[in-house]
This record gives structure tokens, C-alpha cells and sequence, in this order.
């Protein structure tokens, strides 16, 4: 019956068990958020510390023919060249910032002694308009490195291409690019707003210890779960077996 089996599980001998349960399953769990939390700011914190870093010249990280590495992902630098002519800038669509939708504008700066341009966002817009003048003459211009993106959009005759898809845009441009391109942190002249700065991406075992220590805890509230549910079952069996059948009349 439901009702007598309701009294085997909260029978005297049991209670210290559920009790115990809730205790242990409360303190894992509260550990492994602990944990988890401190795992969290390891993360923010090599967030913070990578977007603190100072830039430093583009050839000393990034040699001219070196394909784009993991390591140079949100990596500032400084670049000193000149950017190609006005005709040769871009818009890239599907831009976010500060609420709207809008645009990229992209120019090659072709950097000093490397016979190679680096695509660099000028700034954001909300609509495409008409190209902006390039400044003249050698810039420095302060950047945040960032890879080639996927397939999108291709060039229209606004000038609107879809992604910062650099091997589709080594035809268009006819000239020789870095593999990857750089969000401009200082001002080129362009009369926009800069490009947000994009939030530095941070390996998953930056403060790995911390997040085993919160799945060892979480795995140890399983763990006394299982144990309870196991001695409990036998106890309760063993109750039921001791209860007397009466006999048939």
C-alpha cells in the first residue's frame, strides 16, 4: 500500500539518512559553484589582462608570409604605413554597435617594408554612404589583430561585401594582403565612430584546475545520491521482508 510504504522511508532509522543527504548533496553543490565561480574569474580576469596588454609593432608579432595564428587573436599592435586609394575601401555588413545595425568601413593600409596590406576597420556606420577620403601620407595607426571571417556576401555595387573574407578579397583588391585584418583603436580619419573593440576570446583551460575541482564536487553530490537511494532500497526491502504474511483463510 502507498501509505505504509510512505512509513518505511520515514521510518526513525531512515531519517538520519535523508537528513545526512541533504547535507551532503547541499555542501557539494555549494562547493562546486564556488568553484565554478572561481573559474569564471580566471576567465575575466585573462579577459582583462588581454585587453590591458600594450601593442607592440606588427612585424615584431606577425612576419610578413606568416599565416594567422591563435596567438595573434586580439592581439594589439601598432602599424605604420599608407593606406591604399579611397576607391579601394569597402563596407561589410552585418555590424552591430551600440544598438543598430550597421557597417564596417575597410581600407588597406599597405604596411612599411612589408609589400603587403593589412585590412583595416576605419570605423562604423549606420548606412553605407559615399567613401570617405584616406588620410595621406605614412600613419600609424593602432589596431586590434583579428582572422580572416567565413563565407558571406559577396561584393556589390555599393561596395558592400558580406564578411572580412580575406582570400575573396584578394581579387577584388588585386593587391597582396595579410591573412587576417585589424580593428583600428585609433582615430584614421574617417569622421566615424570606431568599431567596438571586440571582447578578447579566452582558451577554456585558462583556470581548468577550478573547473574540475566544481565537476569533482558535482559528481561527488551524484555519488551520495546514489548511495542513499541504494541503502535506503535495501533497508526498506529488509523492512518489508520482517512484516508477517497472514494467512489465507
Amino acid at each position: 500500500m502507498p501509505g505504509s510504504s510512505v512509513r518505511l522511508w520515514l521510518r526513525p532509522g531512515l531519517l538520519g539518512l535523508h537528513v545526512l543527504l541533504v547535507v551532503a548533496v547541499t555542501g557539494c553543490v555549494i562547493g562546486g559553484l564556488w568553484q565554478y565561480g572561481a573559474y569564471e574569474r580566471e576567465q575575466s580576469q585573462e579577459r582583462v589582462e588581454r585587453s590591458a596588454m600594450a601593442p607592440v609593432p606588427l612585424q615584431e608579432v606577425w612576419p610578413v608570409g606568416e599565416p594567422f595564428t591563435a596567438e595573434l587573436d586580439h592581439r594589439r599592435v601598432e602599424v605604420r604605413g599608407t593606406f591604399g586609394a579611397a576607391a579601394d575601401q569597402l563596407w561589410v555588413s552585418g555590424r552591430h554597435q551600440g544598438g543598430q545595425d550597421g557597417f564596417w568601413l575597410l581600407a588597406p593600409l599597405v604596411v612599411d617594408g612589408a609589400g603587403e596590406a593589412l585590412l583595416v576597420v576605419r570605423g562604423f556606420a549606420p548606412e553605407v554612404g559615399d567613401l570617405p577620403p584616406v588620410p595621406a601620407g605614412t600613419q600609424n595607426v593602432t589596431a586590434i589583430l583579428r582572422p580572416s571571417e567565413g563565407e558571406g556576401a559577396a561584393l556589390d555595387d555599393r561596395r558592400v561585401v558580406g564578411t572580412v573574407r580575406v582570400p575573396s578579397l584578394l581579387n577584388e583588391l588585386d593587391m597582396p594582403l595579410y591573412s587576417g585584418f585589424a580593428v583600428a583603436t585609433s582615430d584614421t580619419g574617417a569622421g566615424l565612430a570606431l568599431a567596438e573593440e571586440p571582447e578578447p576570446d579566452v582558451s577554456w583551460t585558462v583556470g581548468l584546475t577550478n573547473l574540475a575541482y566544481a565537476l569533482q564536487w558535482w559528481a561527488f553530490a551524484l555519488f551520495a545520491v546514489f548511495m542513499w537511494w541504494r541503502m535506503c532500497t535495501d533497508q526498506v526491502a529488509q523492512a518489508r521482508a520482517a512484516v508477517p504474511v497472514p494467512d489465507d483463510p
